[in-house]
């Protein structure tokens, strides 16, 4: 069900040199925010020249990435999820393009760290991600993004390009008034640690993930 959502403002913005893992460096243009409506304090960050562009109904959207925390992945570089692989291609995709990525603090789909680390431990039992969210008396997956749809509104777009291969994303993001005039995928970062994680976001979160396209990689 849609709700309204109270307006929120840019309270600070400062420009951050990024350097990832790899090496690869840029720099982007950080903003908080007041008056988020779940309290948490989630980041933007403006990547490449587009990234303030026009906001006339006319203009090209923004490519806006919506990531969710992953200590793990993000962080660490675990291999059981396809996070960190995700946030390294927003930022270089970002930063050639121009757009935003939203950096959502919502923790194992929502479930926080230690609770995703229990579902760790409960997948090496058989459970995939889902059923391990489940079975700890979570919902499979419980990320709110109506946050981001404010984000993206009090930074004057409304209609936005989305790099997901979630379709979740796209509808939550309409049903609180920002349009989606189109969905850019991501690339399938696999290997052998996360292949059964993959599969499970295709089967039961309908992620578009053509696992067939990379099958005799890791046969």
């Amino acid at each position: 069900m849609s709700r309204d959502l109270p307006a929120v403002s840019v309270r600070t913005q400062l420009r951050i040199p990024l350097r990832v893992a790899d090496g690869f460096t840029t720099t982007a243009r950080v903003l908080t925010f007041d008056g988020l409506v779940d309290g948490r304090e989630h980041l933007a960050l403006a990547l490449g020249d587009r990234a303030a562009c026009a906001t006339d109904a006319d203009a090209e959207p923004p490519l806006v990435r919506l990531h969710s925390e992953c200590l793990t992945g993000d962080v660490l570089g675990s291999e059981r999820c396809d996070c960190g692989p995700q946030l390294r291609e927003a930022v270089e995709t970002l930063s050639e393009v121009g757009g935003y990525l939203l950096y959502l603090r919502q923790e194992g789909r929502g479930i926080g760290l230690y609770a995703k680390l229990d579902a760790y431990t409960l997948q090496d039992t058989g459970l995939d991600t889902y059923e391990a969210n489940r079975a700890l008396g979570f919902s499979a997956d419980e990320r709110d993004y109506s946050a981001a749809a404010q984000m993206l509104l009090a930074l004057g777009h409304p209609r936005v390009a989305l790099l997901s291969n979630n379709p979740d994303k796209a509808a939550q993001l309409e049903r609180h008034g920002v349009t989606v005039a189109r969905r850019v995928p991501t690339r399938v970062h696999v290997s052998p640690a996360n292949r059964g994680y993959l599969a499970a976001k295709a089967q039961h979160g309908a992620h578009t993930i053509d696992l067939g396209s990379v099958a005799g990689r890791w046969a």
